[in-house]
C-alpha cells in the first residue's frame, strides 16, 4: 500500500449533515404531483443517489411520468438551496480537521453525487471551500456513485494515485465507488465521526503498511 498523500471526502453525511435536506426537498417537489419517497426507502434504497437516478427509479416503481423529471429536478434544487441557506453553518471540528490536514501537506477534494451548485454552496456556507483543491460532482462524470468514476477523477484532480487517496465515506454507494476505484477507506456513520484524530489515525495505520 503506497503512502497516503490526499484525502477525498464525500459531502452529504460526511462534511454536511444534509441527507435529510435532500430528502425533504425532493419530497416537497414530488408531493405537488401526489408522489413521495417513504422514510424507509430513503434510508435503505435512495440515500446517496443523484436526484436524476431517484426520479428514474420512481418512474419504474411508482409510474412517475418521465416528462416531469426535468421540472422536478430543477424544483428540488431550488428547495435544497432554500434549506441550505437556512441551516448550513460552519462546524468547528471539520474546519479544524481540514485546516490541520492542509497544514500537514495533504491535498483534499470533495467527491459527491450532488450537483455542483449544491456542493459549492454548502462548502462556502460551511467555510470549508478554501481547504479544497477542487470538487467533483455528479455533473462532472458519466456515471455517478456506486461507479468509481467520481473517485478516479478526484484522485487525478489532486495529483495522486487512487491508492494514495484516503476516502471518507458514509453510505454503501460511496463505499462501493471508493473500493472500485482502489482507494482505501475511512467509513463513518455521521458527520460527528469526521474528526482530525480519526482521519490522522487511519492515515497512520495505512502508512504503517506502506513499503
Amino acid at each position: 500500500m503506497p503512502r497516503i498523500r490526499a484525502v477525498l471526502f464525500d459531502m452529504d453525511g460526511v462534511l454536511i449533515d444534509a441527507r435529510d435536506w435532500h430528502y425533504e426537498a425532493l419530497n416537497r417537489a414530488l408531493k405537488l404531483f401526489g408522489f413521495a419517497i417513504s422514510r424507509y426507502d430513503h434510508l435503505v434504497t435512495f440515500d446517496g443517489l443523484p436526484t436524476r437516478k431517484k426520479l428514474e427509479m420512481l418512474s419504474r416503481e411508482q409510474n412517475l411520468p418521465v416528462r416531469l423529471h426535468g421540472f422536478l429536478n430543477d424544483l428540488k434544487q431550488v428547495y435544497t438551496t432554500e434549506i441550505v441557506h437556512a441551516r448550513c453553518k460552519p462546524r468547528f471540528q471539520h474546519e479544524y480537521a481540514l485546516s490541520r490536514l492542509k497544514a500537514e501537506g495533504y491535498r483534499m477534494a470533495v467527491a459527491s453525487n450532488s450537483v455542483r451548485a449544491s456542493i459549492e454552496l454548502m462548502m462556502e456556507k460551511s467555510q470549508l471551500r478554501d481547504y479544497l483543491e477542487g470538487i467533483v460532482s455528479n455533473q462532472d462524470v458519466t456515471q455517478a456513485k456506486p461507479a468509481p468514476e467520481i473517485y478516479l477523477k478526484a484522485a487525478a484532480m489532486v495529483g495522486a494515485a487512487p491508492a494514495e487517496c484516503l476516502v471518507v465515506e458514509d453510505n454503501a454507494n460511496g463505499i462501493a465507488a471508493a473500493q472500485a476505484a482502489g482507494c482505501p477507506l475511512l467509513v463513518v456513520q455521521d458527520v460527528g465521526e469526521v474528526t482530525y484524530d480519526r482521519i490522522a489515525a487511519r492515515i497512520a495505520a495505512l502508512n504503517a503498511t506502506a513499503p
